[in-house]
């Protein structure tokens, strides 16, 4: 592979329970929902105001008010996050490898900016990605290929020769919607329900699993 491309939360952070919380909270406390962890963990993909229409409607808020809330799950993600934020075992001495390496690399998430500048800003980590996609950059959220594609133009790669690190099966669909082959952390996700997608290349708990040490 000449190009990799990583999904940011739960992927090279291990952070997406913290997600599901401030999601839970603000759906519940903070609108009147009645929703269960499973119930807000099954639609928690994709841009933040397409969650909030998944759960309550199209009809509910304004883009204004989705936006406001938007940002209210993030600070409360933040917060409870911030005292646990770290990298995936191996995922530091990963980046510096390929780094030293020559491989471009780029971030394509589905996360707003705010929480794509907390993680790389705090980690310190931002000068390995020369390229990042977030959710404000695209028009469709994965499955749709855009977040992927956007990122592959952005390395002057072709899809082919992009790797991609995901840990959800809309993200690893998105990846095979794009062309390209994928890497599966599985923090979030069982194996079997990644069964349907036969780009996933291979399955990992951490950065430090023989096969991504192999593909460098």
């Amino acid at each position: 592979m000449k190009a990799f491309i990583f999904d940011l939360n739960g992927t090279m952070i291990h952070d997406m329970d913290y997600h599901t919380s401030a999601w839970r909270d603000l759906l519940n406390e903070g609108l009147g929902g009645s929703f269960t962890w499973n119930d807000v963990k099954q639609q928690m993909y994709g841009k933040n105001q397409e969650v909030l229409v998944r759960m309550f409607g199209a009809e509910r808020f304004t883009e204004a008010e989705m936006v406001r809330l938007s940002v209210e799950k993030e600070k409360r993600y933040q917060t409870a996050f911030f005292p646990h934020l770290r990298l995936l075992p191996g995922l530091a001495e990963f980046l510096e490898q390929a780094h030293q390496r020559g491989i471009p690399m780029a971030i394509g998430s589905a996360a707003i900016p705010f929480n794509i500048d907390f993680v790389l800003d705090n980690l310190n980590i931002r000068s390995y990605f020369s390229a990042i996609v977030s959710a404000d950059d695209v028009t469709l959220s994965k499955p749709h290929p855009e977040t992927f594609l956007k990122a592959a133009a952005l390395l002057h790669a072709s899809p082919a020769d992009c790797l991609v690190f995901e840990d959800v099966p809309k993200g690893a669909e998105a990846a095979r919607n794009a062309g390209m082959a994928a890497v599966v952390l599985t923090t979030t996700h069982a194996e079997a329900e990644f069964a349907h997608l036969p780009n996933v290349l291979h399955f990992a708990a951490d950065f430090e699993d023989k096969f991504l040490q192999n593909i460098l």
